[in-house]
């Protein structure tokens, strides 16, 4: 037990384990963000979509 406690303290310690743990951190937002922006977009975004497209095939014609 004594063992796994000093390689949790060194780990603490040591400034690449905090940085990567930022760095996940940061990932897992951005990550949440896109997925979050993404849902509440889509369905706007499919119905703009959709929409071009009718317009595109009735609208215009080829020459």
């Amino acid at each position: 037990m004594k063992a796994l406690l000093s390689k949790v303290r060194a780990f603490a310690r040591e400034e690449d384990g905090v940085a990567l743990t930022e760095y996940l951190i940061l990932l897992a937002l951005l990550v949440g963000g896109v997925i979050g922006a993404v849902t509440l977009a889509g369905t706007n975004l499919s119905n703009v979509w959709n929409g071009w497209a009718g317009w595109f095939t009735t609208e215009l014609t080829a020459p």
